[in-house]
């Protein structure tokens, strides 16, 4: 590409002849993380961490909720927050320590030599701005590119790097104008922007469907063979660890606990706590164990039928559902899955009367909404919200959150109420004593248990999950799925499981059905989609899932040989 800096590949292995002694040449470090230790007003997050990265390489983190991955990612560009310091260690970039650095130096470096990829893309772009100004600022701030022409060209190569069709084109619209997938890809852009030597990507595919996903992860991939920038992946997803990086380190209580090849760490884990997270993670083989829970009940619950939503104005409209059917039958999991924009959330409000059908009828007990079925449904029939955080109040208490549904539907006075929400508390695996704390007080695991501990105030007999795990890492992510399935069995739900992660949906749902732009492609026993899909849109869900196995680990590449040198004292 025209007045681009050329890609740094790492130094090339140079292949002897027959007989001949001459060593292999060893990739150059780009980083080198020595002893970094860093505490939250006294309190140690991360103890001791080391480890080299080359030029070319890629290396996974992993570990659940607190164990120090994303405070150590933070440290690397020393992003912390106002009450986070780094009391210890190095991290050296290109001999240069960023732990040290006074802070003009380190703005200086900070987007140019190393950045980052953080989770949330909405909530990282700036949804004022279009997609163009957001670049053209990434490359000024750094005066790579003085001429503006020549940045808004530059800003157009790296769209078409990431993949944004019509790229040019794309520059003049909003974040809000582009898919989750495609808002992920500016991210990659923005980052790429002034051609770092290192990437560090925070959980760059939560809450992506599989297909998605996959792009995600083959993109991070290909630039990272295409231009030797080193690549750090912090992920609870041990799948996309497997499918994108070579090494791994294994986080516990903020110390590396194991490290090695991915393949080895997948395989022949050493510790007792990989081996706890491996077998926490749920596999695509392994059949429903819905059917040990509960058995539906002959009569649907919650049944739909023609189902249309459209938005829009006359100019455009936009169908999101077109001619849904389904049938929810008491005691019974019903998996919901499919792409993003397929309309599987858009369906969820439906049910929960959030969003008003276009066509189509809903009925709660055989009766329709429209004609008193809506006024049973709307207690009947509660919601669990993807983001355990962004769904609570974090003004009010968990109690205060727990009763809400309970004043909304004049249930109870305020002793039956208080008396309720200790009692709902305790089902879902919390203190009572808990009631009083406000969300920030909680892990991502206990404010998801609050979440359902609100649905199940009203006593539902319907409960729709849309992606309630998909923020979750696998040990925190079995519990939650442990405790639907015990709620189910002890209170006889009927539960509408909406998920991107199909290996997910097989261990928790009775059936499966499929969604694809609007329209019900495929319905069937969960095994039996699995295993035999019927529908072609179906299969290419399958095949995108990242598979738990050292086959789906890449392979090593010159840039990969150097040993990743664990200097953790753990």
């Amino acid at each position: 590409m025209t007045g681009r800096t050329p890609p740094r590949t790492a130094p090339s292995v140079t292949e002897p002849d027959a007989g001949a002694a001459e060593p292999r040449t060893e990739p150059r470090t780009v980083l080198r993380v020595t002893d970094l230790t860093v505490a939250f007003d006294g309190t140690t997050a991360v103890d001791g961490v080391g480890f080299d990265l080359t030029a070319g390489d890629t290396l996974g983190l992993v570990g659940e909720s607190g164990s120090g991955k994303s405070t150590t990612a933070l440290a690397l560009l020393r992003m912390l927050p106002a009450d986070g310091r780094i009391t210890g260690g190095s991290v050296e970039l290109a001999g240069q320590d960023l732990a040290a650095l006074p802070e003009p130096a380190l703005r200086a470096l900070r987007g140019r030599r190393i950045a980052m990829v953080f989770q949330d893309p909405m909530s990282s772009l700036n949804p004022v701005l279009t997609v163009g100004r957001q670049l053209d600022e990434a490359l000024r701030a750094h005066g790579a590119h003085p001429d503006k022409r020549r940045r808004a060209s530059r800003a157009v190569e790296l769209l078409d790097l990431v993949g944004i069709p019509d790229a040019a084109a794309r520059l003049r619209d909003h974040p809000h104008q582009f898919s989750g997938g495609q808002r992920q890809r500016i991210m990659i852009a923005l980052a790429l922007a002034n051609d770092a030597q290192v990437l560090v990507a925070d959980e760059p595919t939560t809450a992506l469907d599989p297909t998605v996903q996959q792009q995600i992860l083959r993109l991070l991939t290909r630039i990272n063979r295409q231009t030797g920038t080193a690549l750090v992946v912090i992920s609870h997803d041990l799948g996309v660890i497997a499918r994108t990086c070579r090494r791994l380190l294994v986080m516990r209580h903020g110390r590396v606990v194991e490290s090695g090849t991915t393949a080895e760490l997948l395989t022949a884990p050493r510790h007792p706590y990989t081996r706890e997270l491996l077998a926490a993670v749920p596999r695509l083989e392994t059949p429903s164990g819905a059917a040990a829970n509960s058995t539906p009940g002959p009569e649907p619950l919650l049944t739909v039928t023609g189902l249309r939503k459209t938005y829009g104005t006359r100019r455009r409209t936009v169908t999101a559902l077109d001619g849904v059917d389904l049938e929810l039958h008491p005691g019974e999991t019903l998996g919901l899955v499919g792409e993003s924009g397929s309309g599987k959330s858009t369906l969820a409000r439906a049910l929960v009367q959030v969003h008003a059908p276009s066509g189509g009828d809903i009925r709660f007990r055989g009766r329709a909404f429209g004609q008193g079925g809506e006024r049973d449904a709307r207690r009947e029939v509660q919601l669990v919200f993807q983001d355990p955080y962004a769904s609570l109040n974090p003004r009010m208490t968990a109690g205060q959150i727990t009763a809400e549904p309970l004043i909304a539907h004049g249930l109870g006075d305020r002793a039956e109420r208080s008396k309720r929400v200790a009692e709902l508390l305790e089902q879902v695996g919390l203190d009572p004593g808990s009631a009083d704390r406000h969300p920030r007080a909680f892990s991502g695991g206990q404010r998801q248990r609050i979440g359902i501990a609100r649905a199940l105030a009203p006593a539902p007999s319907v409960l729709i999950c849309d992606e309630p795990v998909s923020a979750l890492d696998v040990s925190v992510q079995a519990q939650v799925l442990d405790l639907l399935a015990r709620l189910q069995r002890d209170l006889g739900l009927a539960v509408l499981f909406i998920a991107h992660d199909l290996a997910v949906v097989r261990q928790v749902s009775h059936r499966i059905a499929v969604l694809h732009r609007g329209r019900i492609v495929e319905t069937g026993p969960a095994d039996r989609v699995v295993t035999a899909p019927e529908h072609p849109y179906t299969a290419e869900l399958l095949d995108a899932v990242p598979r738990l196995d050292a086959a789906a680990a890449p392979p090593s590449t010159a840039a990969a040989t150097a040993a990743l040198t664990l200097r953790s004292t753990a």
